[in-house]
C-alpha cells in the first residue's frame, strides 16, 4: 500500500466498506431481511421488487466487495514517486477526470436527489471530451478524434436535454431526445477511440485500458435510462436482478476514470520494445482443413432447408439480448446469428491457421467456446411453447431484426427453428480442441488457460453421450392435458371426464410449469419427483419444508392442489377445505334465503296482470339492465339508481348484498307508493320486441318477463328500491319492486328521492 500517494488511508476506508457490506450480509441472511445490504450496495431495490433470496443477497454481498475494491482503486491516487510536469491540457483533464468521480460519488450519498444535481456531471463530460481530443493528437488519426469528439459532444448534449426534460416533466420528450433505439451507442463512439489512444500512449497502463473496455462492454449492454418489462411471477425475477448486477458493475467505468487521472500524475515511462509475435509452427493442411470444415457441416444442413439462422428466437441467452439489454446489444446479436447461422466462425478458424498468432488463436478458441456453451445453454432452456408467443406484440419485437417470412409455423402451430443449436455446438467445441490440439505453444509462452479449455472441451463433448440408464419413457405434453375443441368432437356434445390420479398430476405441472423440468421431461421423471414431495408434504415437519423452499425454492404446502393427484394427504385437505367451503356458501345462501323470507309482502292495490315474488334471492354484479333490440336515439337521464334512456332502463344495486325481487305487471296505471321504499322512480320504455327482461350479463342474472302478455308498444316502468336490515344495518339485502304498465311519455319522474347521508 505505501505504492500509492493515498494508499494506507483508501485500504483503511475500502476495508471498513467491505467489512460493513460483509456484516450486513450475514444479517440479511441470518434474518431475512436484506433492507440494509441492498441500501448499502445498490442504495435501494425494496423487496417489493426484488423478494429476500439467499443467493440474491450473496450477489450483494460479492458486489459489495467489489464496490470496495473499487474505492480502493479510486482513493489511493497516483503511484509514489517524482510527479509529471505536465503541460496545461494534461492538467486540466486530470482535473476533469478528478471532478467527474467526485460528482459520480455524491450520487452514493444519502441526499435526496434533485433534478438539477446531474449537470455539472454533464459540463464535465464535455470538459473531459474536449481534453482528451487534445491530448490524444499525438496518438490518433484527425479524423478519429474529430469522430469521438463529435460524438462525445453529442452525447453531453443528450443528456442535459435529458436532464432538462426530467426536471421539467416533459417526460413525452425523453424518447425524441434519447431514443432508446441507441442506447449508448453515441457514448461508446466516443469511448472506443479514447480506448484506442489510451493503448497506443505510454501514459495509460494497460490494467487502465482492460478496465475502459471492461466499462465498454457494460455500456453496450446497459439499457441505460429506458425501462426493462419483465412478466414475474411469484418469487425472484431475474430480469430485475439483472438490472441490480449491471447498476453495480457500473461502478467500473469510475474506476477507469479514476485510473485514467491517476496515470496522468505520473512520470511517463519510456515505452518498451514490442514483444516479438509468437507465432505457432505450421501443421498438415487436412488436419487443420478439419478445424474449418466443422462449422460449415450444421450450417450446410440448415441452409439446405432455407434457415440461415443458428439460434433465432428461442432460449435463455436469446431472451436475454431481447427486452434485457440495450437494442444496439441485441441488434449485434442477431447479427451473430446469422453470421453463425452461414458458417461465418470458420472465416475466423481460416483467418487463424493462416497467421497462427498466440493472441489470435487464444482469441478464436475462446470464442468457438463460449459460442458453444451458448447453444448448449439455448437447448437446455428452450421451451415447446415459449411465453412471449402467446402475446402477438411480444412475437412481433422478437422476429422484428430477422427476416420477413424466416420462422414460419406448422400444422401445430409450432415455429420452425431448423437444427438443434446442440449440433453447432458440437461441431464449435470440436473445432476448438481441434486448434489446441494442433497449435500448442512451448510450455514458457502456453496459456495458463489451456487445461480450463481443455477441461470446458471434454465436459461439452460428454454432454452429447446418451445415457442408457435414462430410459426416455411417454413424455405428456400439454396439448394432450388440454382438452378438446366443440369442432375436434366430431358433433359429439359430451365433454371428456377431467384427468384423475397420476394424469391428473401430469397435467397439473405440464400445465402450470410447476417445477424447473424441460416439457420433454419423462413423465416418470415427474411422477418420482411428485411422490418424493408428497412424502414431505405428508410428514409436514418445518425444517424440512423450509429446506425444500431454500434448496429447491418450492414451497411444499401450496401445492396441495397439483399433488392431489397421486398424494392421498394432499387430496384429504383438498377435499376437506373444498366440503367447508361449500358449508359456508350453503349457510350463507340460507341466510339470505331467510332475509328475503322475512321481507315484507307487497300489499296489491289494484289486481295486477300478473305478479311474481322470486323465491330466490338475486345477485347481480353490475346492476340490472333492460335493452331493446331497436332503440331510439337520444341522451339519457339518471334519477338515483335509476338510468333511462332510448331503449334501455337500468337501475344500479350494491354488488356486494343480494336483492329480493317483486314483479308486477298492470293493465293500467297503479296507484303511486312510496312509504316503505328508499327510492320511487318512473320511466318510459319503448318496447318492439314484446318481451321486457332485465337482466345482468356478468352473473348471468336474468328475471321474468315483464311484459303484458307479449305486447308491444310503449310501457311505464315503476322501480322500487329499499334497504331491509337485517341483524344490524349493516348486515341486510336490498328489496326491489318493478311495476309495468302500458302507457305513452318517456319523462323521468322521481316520487321519492333518497335520504340524505349524515
Amino acid at each position: 500500500m505505501r505504492h500509492y500517494r493515498f494508499g494506507r488511508i483508501a485500504t483503511l476506508l475500502a476495508a471498513i466498506y467491505v467489512a460493513v457490506v460483509i456484516v450486513s450480509g450475514v444479517r440479511a441472511l441470518a434474518t431475512g431481511n436484506p433492507a440494509l445490504l441492498r441500501e448499502i450496495v445498490t442504495g435501494g431495490w425494496d423487496t417489493d421488487f426484488v423478494p429476500y433470496a439467499w443467493w440474491v443477497e450473496l450477489l450483494m454481498v460479492a458486489g459489495g466487495v467489489l464496490q470496495g475494491w473499487a474505492y480502493w482503486q479510486i482513493l489511493r491516487g497516483r503511484p509514489t514517486g517524482a510527479a509529471a510536469v505536465n503541460d496545461r491540457p494534461v492538467r486540466l483533464l486530470r482535473a476533469a477526470l478528478y471532478l467527474s468521480v467526485a460528482c459520480t460519488l455524491l450520487y452514493r450519498l444519502p441526499f435526496p436527489y434533485q433534478w438539477w444535481l446531474g449537470l455539472p456531471l454533464d459540463l464535465l463530460q464535455i470538459a473531459v471530451v474536449g481534453m482528451f481530443f487534445v491530448v490524444l493528437a499525438d496518438v490518433l488519426p484527425r479524423w478519429l478524434r474529430l469522430l469521438g469528439l463529435v460524438a462525445g459532444l453529442a452525447n453531453a448534449a443528450t443528456g442535459m436535454a435529458s436532464t432538462f426534460a426530467y426536471g421539467l416533466g416533459q417526460y413525452s420528450v425523453l424518447q425524441f431526445v434519447s431514443p432508446y433505439q441507441l442506447g449508448n451507442a453515441v457514448y461508446l463512439l466516443w469511448l472506443m477511440p479514447v480506448l484506442a489512444g489510451q493503448d497506443r500512449h505510454a501514459r495509460w497502463t494497460r490494467g487502465t485500458v482492460r478496465l475502459g473496455a471492461a466499462s465498454a462492454l457494460l455500456s453496450l449492454l446497459s439499457s441505460g435510462s429506458h425501462s426493462i418489462i419483465s412478466f414475474g411471477g411469484w418469487g425472484v425475477d431475474y430480469d430485475l436482478v439483472l438490472v441490480m448486477v449491471l447498476g453495480i458493475l457500473g461502478v467500473l467505468g469510475t474506476v477507469w476514470q479514476a485510473r485514467s487521472a491517476h496515470d496522468l500524475g505520473v512520470l511517463t515511462p519510456v515505452p518498451a520494445a514490442a514483444p516479438a509475435v509468437q507465432v505457432a509452427p505450421a501443421r498438415a493442411w487436412p488436419l487443420a482443413a478439419v478445424a474449418v470444415v466443422l462449422p460449415l457441416i450444421p450450417a450446410a444442413v440448415n441452409l439446405a432447408d432455407g434457415m440461415p439462422a443458428w439460434i433465432g428466437p428461442r432460449g435463455a441467452v436469446d431472451d436475454l439480448f431481447h427486452g434485457h439489454v440495450s437494442y444496439p446489444a441485441t441488434v449485434l446479436w442477431v447479427a451473430l446469428d446469422m453470421l453463425i447461422g452461414v458458417g461465418a466462425p470458420a472465416v475466423l478458424i481460416l483467418i487463424a491457421v493462416m497467421r497462427r498468432t498466440r493472441r489470435l488463436l487464444r482469441v478464436t478458441m475462446l470464442t468457438l467456446t463460449l459460442a458453444a456453451a451458448a447453444g448448449i445453454v439455448t437447448a437446455l432452456t428452450t421451451k415447446s411453447e415459449a411465453d412471449w408467443q402467446l402475446i402477438p406484440e411480444m412475437t412481433e419485437q422478437r422476429l422484428a431484426l430477422y427476416p420477413d417470412g424466416l420462422f414460419d409455423r406448422n400444422d401445430k402451430g409450432e415455429i420452425l427453428f431448423g437444427l438443434s443449436p446442440l449440433w453447432y455446438s458440437t461441431a464449435l467445441a470440436a473445432s476448438a480442441l481441434v486448434l489446441l490440439l494442433l497449435y500448442r505453444f512451448p510450455p514458457a509462452a502456453r496459456s495458463r488457460h489451456h487445461v480450463l479449455v481443455a477441461a470446458l472441451a471434454t465436459s461439452m463433448a460428454l454432454c452429447f453421450l446418451p445415457a442408457a440408464d435414462q430410459p426416455r419413457g411417454r413424455v405428456t405434453t400439454v396439448e394432450d392435458c388440454s382438452p378438446p375443441e366443440p369442432w375436434e368432437m366430431d358433433g359429439e356434445p359430451a365433454e371428456p371426464s377431467p384427468p384423475t390420479g397420476p394424469r391428473a398430476f401430469i397435467c397439473a405441472v405440464r400445465q402450470q410449469h410447476t417445477f424447473p423440468f424441460a416439457a420433454t421431461a419423462p413423465d416418470q421423471v415427474l411422477l418420482d419427483h411428485g411422490h418424493r414431495l408428497c412424502a414431505a408434504y405428508t410428514r409436514d415437519d418445518p425444517r424440512e419444508l423450509a429446506r425444500l423452499r431454500e434448496v429447491e425454492g418450492l414451497n411444499v404446502r401450496s401445492l396441495g392442489g397439483v399433488l392431489a393427484g397421486i398424494c392421498p394427504a394432499a387430496k384429504a385437505e383438498i377435499a376437506a377445505a373444498a366440503a367447508a367451503e361449500d358449508r359456508e356458501f350453503n349457510e350463507f345462501m340460507a341466510e339470505e334465503q331467510r332475509k328475503c323470507d322475512a321481507t315484507p309482502r307487497h300489499r296489491l292495490l289494484i289486481k295486477p296482470a300478473k305478479a311474481i315474488r322470486l323465491k330466490e334471492p338475486q345477485w347481480p354484479e353490475a346492476g340490472l339492465e333492460l335493452y331493446d333490440e331497436f332503440p331510439g336515439e337520444g341522451k339519457g337521464t339518471t334519477s338515483g339508481p335509476v338510468t333511462a334512456g332510448p331503449g334501455h332502463v337500468m337501475v344500479s344495486t350494491d354488488s356486494d348484498f343480494h336483492v329480493c325481487v317483486t314483479l308486477e305487471t298492470y293493465t293500467r296505471r297503479p296507484p303511486v307508493e312510496t312509504k316503505g321504499w328508499d327510492n320511487v322512480v318512473e320511466v318510459g320504455y319503448a318496447n318492439h320486441s314484446g318481451e321486457m327482461s332485465f337482466m345482468d350479463g356478468l352473473s348471468g342474472t336474468e328475471l321474468p318477463d315483464l311484459s303484458l302478455n307479449g305486447r308491444k308498444g310503449h310501457y311505464r316502468i315503476r322501480l322500487h328500491l329499499a334497504w331491509f336490515p337485517w341483524k344490524g344495518e349493516g348486515d341486510g339485502t336490498q328489496r326491489l319492486l318493478i311495476m309495468a304498465y302500458p302507457g305513452p311519455g318517456d319523462k323521468v319522474v322521481t316520487y321519492r328521492r333518497p335520504p340524505k347521508r349524515r
